[in-house]
């Protein structure tokens, strides 16, 4: 099932992905740093999604509160919920 989260505080705007039997499918984020965005959706594909996220939750990107790997946590969490709910 694709799911779509809008990220909150962070240069990317969007990310989009997929989960499989618990698995993290075609991960995508809309903006931010490109090259960064695409080694974290490559290093991240065909990984148990519950570790991915307990892995990447509470990464701060500078300053910030949140990063993009942080936000990319957050959606998988959510994701998840949903998945369980049905």
């Amino acid at each position: 099932m694709m799911h779509q989260y809008k990220t909150r505080g962070t240069c990317s705007s969007m990310i989009t992905f997929d989960i499989e039997d618990g698995i993290l499918k075609n991960v995508c984020f809309t903006g931010g740093c490109n090259g960064n965005l695409k080694g974290i959706a490559k290093l991240t594909e065909g990984m148990n999604a519950k570790e991915v996220a307990e892995r990447i939750k509470g990464v701060k990107c500078g300053f910030k509160n949140t990063s993009c790997p942080d936000q990319l946590a957050l959606a998988i969490e959510e994701a998840l919920k949903q998945e369980e709910a049905k």
